[in-house]
């Protein structure tokens, strides 16, 4: 009997050792293909505006931020048949795909907010489908490389591409942060996916951050701060009793001096529809450019 007893507790300890073995074998592709990742500076907001305000709109994200802009293209940027000009903007806050839809917009393209850079398409989906989003664009051929749109829990849509060249952009002076506002029902799914995907960390988890920030002084929110190697991700999470235009901002960009980039601002036409106000540690601002972009805008509390 205890010869008997010793070899089925040989045999249970042999089957643990192999689960355990497949499991991390299993989970292992998820930390490598998540390795897909090119840099902040190359990932971009997505800005949709009427074709006749482009121009404008250029001209003032320009005038506020500094830096320069690409020509103007009519492209294909869709799997399906339409017409954009194109246009990217280039600041030393982060970058801008613009696009002036000279047909009606494809379906769900307009809804993605941002689009990241990725080293291999092939292996950003699968590393994407395995962190819990689906693919709701599947990989599609553009001029200079590939495309597909993704979305994770929350609604929260954006654009993977890839470019058959690489490209080569200077780093950024400041990352923006992609502004992303979820339910507490979806927050922590979205948080844990996001992360698996990105391969990046949760650097900060206020459960009760100021309500000044939503535009709601007074109250509290929960503010969850992420950064991997795709740039910074804060997650708002509200019950969407949201003030105009808390929500409806994608990107949030740091300057050096909040109160000259709104003065420069203003002067190129741009309209300021909150604040400034003081928050833990920045002050900030709600922008809208011409066209409709609305914007946050941040300076670091000394």
């Amino acid at each position: 009997m205890d010869f008997l007893m010793r070899k089925l507790t040989f045999a249970l300890a042999t089957i643990l050792i192999s689960v355990a073995t497949l499991t991390e074998a299993a989970a292992a592709p998820d930390t490598v293909l998540a390795n897909v990742a090119v840099g902040s500076q190359y990932d971009s907001t997505h800005v949709y505006v009427a074709p006749d305000q482009l121009d404008r709109f250029v001209a003032s994200v320009i005038a506020t931020f500094g830096g320069r802009s690409s020509k103007p293209m009519v492209v294909t940027v869709t799997p399906t048949s339409s017409s954009t000009i194109s246009r990217i903007i280039f600041t030393p806050g982060g970058f801008l795909s613009v696009f002036g839809f000279k047909t009606p917009i494809p379906y769900p393209f307009g809804e993605e907010r941002t689009g990241y850079l990725v080293t291999d398409m092939d292996a950003a989906i699968a590393a994407a489908r395995r962190a819990g989003a689906e693919v709701v664009v599947s990989p599609f051929p553009d001029a200079i490389g590939r495309d597909a749109v993704i979305r994770w829990p929350g609604g929260v849509n954006m654009q993977l591409y890839w470019h058959t060249t690489a490209p080569s952009y200077a780093p950024l002076e400041t990352v923006p942060e992609n502004r992303v506002y979820v339910s507490s029902d979806e927050a922590d799914a979205f948080v844990h996916d996001f992360v698996m995907f990105s391969g990046g960390r949760v650097v900060a988890d206020d459960p009760k951050a100021p309500g000044v920030e939503i535009g709601r002084p007074g109250d509290t929110y929960r503010r969850v701060r992420m950064e991997s190697a795709f740039g910074k991700v804060t997650v708002l999470v509200t019950d969407g009793h949201l003030p105009w235009p808390y929500g409806r901002e994608l990107t949030g960009y740091e300057v050096s001096n909040l109160a000259e980039t709104l003065a420069k601002a203003k002067a190129a036409g741009v309209d300021v529809l909150a604040g400034p106000y003081s928050a833990n540690d920045r002050s900030a601002a709600m922008v809208q450019f011409p066209g409709g972009y609305i914007a946050e805008i941040h300076g670091r509390l000394r």
